[in-house]
């Protein structure tokens, strides 16, 4: 194995622990993200007294006599409108609408809050006015958009980040959609101009009367259909499965596949390709069942009976990460005081000639909690760490095949190719529409599929 490919191994397996460190401590940003979303109307963005903030701070009302076109009640959400969703929505009540039911209801920017007009009236925003049932998108002049508010209805307000679009319903249904038409950060707004008009807010702590989620399975079912209609040859989707196998070493499961799907005529086809595929296979499959039954001593043992030219260098990769999962098995079979005298003796010599700190340091802190398992380095202990451990020493096993000409097959199938390079078109598609909309998210596309 050159010290090249070694390398190359070593540091895309320590970026996937860095991952799943991260991912662990970070709950994947969705705790985050939820946190950061509107809560509550901001009194500080209450215009200049003529909307009046409840203590709630979910609700508002107008209780002066309007004089003027002018005098025009604004307020906001105390936090911007969350930019890594699908969909942002919320809606308001209409308690009292007052004698005209000059409610509107919207999206602005932050420096709205100083504007004398209805959301929508101004550049940087857009609204739906109860008086008129007209929208408005910043230019002043409102277009025939849906029915007028009054006492008792719900109107709701959204953006949908993958459509780039804002959308309004009226008491659950769905009224239309409109072309978002500037870039920049959203608050949701309301507007009020007569007097005693008073409405309520929902941010979502409470069910929204619209079906938001029957919406947002509408548009990624529409999103589906247009990529359905992309066709892909059946054997080139089974040459992905094949390889993936492959590369793993299943082979039990891969024998299965040849047999059902008779891939005889894609074996012949992949002619030596098919050779590098197969390359100790069953040996691949033999130690990853051992480090995946936590028998890292065993794992060890065979490695270098079978393979000692990737374990005579006693402080490679492939040796810490063996060394670290056997001190992790050991916090899992409660032996702390083995585990603190292995740790003690190896993970220091690694430290030296390896940039693992971080590694090492999520792994000895597994010993400062009474249930490692529910600690922030408890990702260690869950079945997905075998499994990367058992990846990179599947990668430097094939790393010593010397047919091997394309080295970065050994990290990872053609599969994973594929979805990587999905996710990288995916980004780019966002980069387009200012990264807004949510991310690439292959487990929720895959639990689609099981609906």
């Amino acid at each position: 194995m050159s010290k090249a490919m070694e390398e190359l191994t070593a540091s895309y397996f320590l970026r996937a622990w860095d991952d799943a460190s991260s991912f662990s401590k970070t709950n994947d940003g969705t705790e985050l993200e939820r946190d950061s979303s509107p809560q509550a109307l901001d009194t500080e963005k209450s215009s200049r007294g003529f909307a009046l903030v409840g203590p709630d701070r979910l609700s508002a009302s107008y209780p002066h006599e309007s004089k003027h076109m002018h005098d025009v009640g604004i307020v906001q959400a105390d936090r911007a409108v969350p930019w890594k969703r699908l969909v942002y929505y919320f809606e308001i009540f209409v308690k009292n609408a007052g004698a005209l039911a000059r409610v509107s209801v919207g999206f602005a920017t932050s420096t709205s809050t100083n504007s004398r007009h209805h959301p929508g009236w101004e550049p940087g925003s857009c609204g739906y006015y109860g008086l008129n049932g007209m929208i408005y998108r910043g230019w002043g002049e409102g277009e025939t958009f849906g029915p007028t508010i009054s006492i008792g209805d719900t109107v709701g307000c959204g953006v949908n980040h993958g459509t780039n679009q804002f959308f309004f319903t009226k008491n659950g249904v769905l009224i239309g959609s409109v072309r978002r038409n500037w870039y920049g950060t959203l608050f949701p707004t309301i507007g009020l101009q007569t007097e005693n008009e008073e409405v309520t807010v929902n941010f979502g702590k409470t069910p929204f009367l619209f079906d938001l989620e029957a919406y947002k399975a509408d548009h990624r079912a529409r999103l589906q259909k247009n990529i359905d209609k992309m066709e892909i040859a059946r054997g080139d989707c089974f040459r992905m499965v094949r390889s993936y196998l492959q590369h793993y070493g299943y082979e039990e499961t891969l024998r299965l596949f040849d047999t059902d799907v008779e891939t005889e005529a894609l074996v012949q086809e992949n002619g030596s390709n098919e050779e590098d595929g197969n390359y100790a296979l069953s040996e691949r499959k033999m130690i990853r069942h051992t480090i995946m039954c936590g028998q890292v001593d065993d794992a060890i043992t065979i490695l270098e009976h079978l393979f000692p030219q990737i374990m005579k260098n006693n402080l490679s990769p492939i040796r810490f990460f063996l060394h670290s999962q056997k001190f992790i098995e050991l916090v899992r079979d409660g032996k702390l005081s083995e585990a603190l005298v292995l740790s003690r003796n190896e993970f220091d010599k690694f430290r030296s000639v390896l940039k693992v700190e971080d590694q090492v340091q999520d792994c000895a802190s597994l010993l400062a909690y009474k249930l490692p398992h529910e600690s922030c380095a408890g990702y260690l202990l869950e079945e997905s760490h075998r499994e990367l451990v058992a990846d990179l020493v599947n990668a430097t096993i094939l790393s010593t095949n010397p047919n091997m000409k394309d080295e970065e097959f050994c990290t990872q199938s053609s599969l994973e190719r594929l979805i990587r390079q999905l996710a990288a078109c995916f980004s780019e598609s966002r980069a387009l529409n200012m990264y807004r909309g949510e991310g690439f998210d292959l487990r929720r596309i895959l639990k689609s599929h099981k609906k």
